[in-house]
């Protein structure tokens, strides 16, 4: 850095970057942390950014990853708007109270989407108000779909890894971090990973992950888990359908390909998955980037000492089913034969104890089912994983969006502003309904406790009653709702019987 802390010229390894002084925060935006993943570098592992002379300018519009613009980034008014550029894509963003040497909490902020859409520059994820809980906050991209995803290794023994490249990028921007967060003010010591669905599940995965250690200190994976991954065997499969669709056969020919031509192919492959909560392109184990399976990993101790705080919302599923109704069964009896294929045969007695609680239709039916399926039970495996080597925080988001009515519910994503504060940024509203004094409360109360996580391993604020750890035993769980309370293994029933040997 030059001069004192109102400086906005910063020194980092690779060039001089400038950012801005807004909303009672210093930020820098779209800084590169590796070389453009084009030409013979598409499908490859990150390389090192280029080093530059002139002053990086982060105060602008930056590019995000060639993507499909649907789902929740078209819902959201997210990153909607922005130039998507393969060759300008692997670049993150940093908030900071100062860029001095107080070496702040770092919070790296991994976005959802699917492993198809999303951005780091999501105006949810807006860094101000968590840095003004003196954290540093980065934001990152990463490659996406079959450009981040796509398991080239039967073709072409060199591209082994190229399952795992938007994995790699992840592990990439972290070592950025490493090597120059300090010149932001903020301590590379003290990474906390965080993020939601796509990104929760990167977080989980990269708690399973051998090259990602000693990068991160504690994790956050809300609404995402580490079950969500493919073998070698059906990454292979759902590769050989997108080389079909495309018409090539060579690497040679996949390269020269516009990213264009594989976002409509890749679209065309993940039409069969969704209804049970598939992903077409996720991280892939069987290399040497996921060796084994994450959760397996986690549970032998490969994260040990690593803080974790993770949980869902009460209704992820109503978004996935506003976005999409073709994705409910028609009747019952087809949520049932789901549920049973899921469950080991489970199928009736989990719709029974839905229907218990007050689930009458087969899409009220569905939308718990698969929320549980999905999201519920990938965290409680989660933590059930990693309470023996480290304290683990379980939560359950209730507060009900009224947008659209109430039909969202607590559905998926509606937690981001909150933890983020941000409900007054724009796009917002749309998803959770006008701002209240309550929900300005409860986010107040949830980046409090966040920005506590990163700073001491353990979620405190004025607005919540103690937390304690999850165990086994006694599964307590926060209930994050206007009055937030403490659950001891909250609907029990249902969660005994997807698991009957836990």
């Amino acid at each position: 850095m030059t001069g004192g802390t109102d400086d906005t010229t910063i020194e980092t390894r690779t060039g001089p970057v400038r950012g801005e002084h807004k909303r009672g925060a210093f930020r820098c935006k779209g800084i590169p942390f590796a070389a453009p993943p084009v030409g013979g570098l598409r499908f490859r592992p990150p390389q090192p950014p280029v080093p530059w002379t002139g002053a990086h300018d982060g105060t602008g519009r930056f590019p995000i990853a060639p993507q499909p613009m649907a789902g929740m980034e078209a819902a959201a008014g997210g990153a909607g708007g922005a130039e998507q550029s393969e060759a300008g894509c692997l670049t993150l963003n940093v908030w900071t109270p100062a860029a001095d040497d107080a070496e702040r909490p770092v919070l790296f902020w991994i976005h959802g989407g699917g492993f198809l859409t999303g951005a780091g520059t999501t105006p949810w994820y807006e860094g101000s108000a968590l840095a003004r809980r003196d954290v540093v906050v980065v934001t990152t991209n990463y490659r996406l779909g079959a450009l981040g995803f796509l398991e080239l290794g039967s073709l072409d023994a060199d591209l082994a890894d190229s399952g795992n490249v938007g994995l790699l990028d992840q592990i990439a921007a972290l070592e950025w971090v490493r090597d120059n967060i300090e010149a932001f003010g903020g301590d590379p010591g003290n990474v906390t990973i965080a993020g939601e669905s796509a990104g929760g599940m990167s977080v989980a995965t990269l708690m399973g992950t051998p090259a990602a250690q000693g990068l991160f200190h504690k994790a956050v994976p809300q609404s995402g888990a580490a079950s969500h991954v493919t073998d070698l065997a059906g990454a292979g499969e759902n590769a050989e359908k997108l080389l079909a669709l495309l018409g090539v056969d060579t690497i040679e020919a996949l390269r020269a390909l516009p990213a264009e031509d594989l976002i409509e192919a890749q679209g065309k492959v993940g039409s069969e998955f969704g209804r049970a909560g598939g992903l077409p392109f996720q991280p892939v184990v069987g290399g040497s980037v996921l060796p084994r399976q994450p959760l397996d990993a986690v549970r032998d101790a490969l994260s040990a000492d690593i803080p974790l705080l993770t949980g869902t919302n009460r209704h992820e599923m109503r978004l996935f089913t506003a976005l999409d109704p073709r994705v409910v069964p028609d009747d019952r009896a087809r949520v049932e034969h789901l549920v049973d294929r899921r469950s080991g045969g489970n199928g009736a007695a989990i719709l029974a104890a839905y229907e218990a609680a007050g689930e009458s239709t087969s899409r009220g039916l569905y939308e718990a089912a698969a929320t549980d399926m999905v999201f519920r039970m990938p965290a409680i495996d989660l933590l059930e994983a990693h309470a023996a080597h480290a304290p683990s925080y379980g939560y359950e988001f209730h507060f009900e969006s009224t947008a659209f009515d109430g039909a969202l519910g607590a559905g998926h994503a509606v937690e981001i502003p909150f933890m983020f504060d941000n409900l007054d940024r724009g796009g917002v509203e749309f998803f959770t309904g006008p701002a209240t004094d309550d929900m300005h409360t409860l986010a107040t109360t949830m980046a409090d406790a966040w920005a506590a996580f990163a700073h001491t391993g353990v979620p405190a604020a004025d607005g919540l009653p103690d937390w304690p750890a999850y165990t086994p035993d006694d599964r307590q769980t926060m209930i994050l709702d206007v009055e937030p309370r403490v659950a001891s293994d909250p609907a029990a029933d249902v969660r005994s019987l997807w698991r009957p040997s836990s």
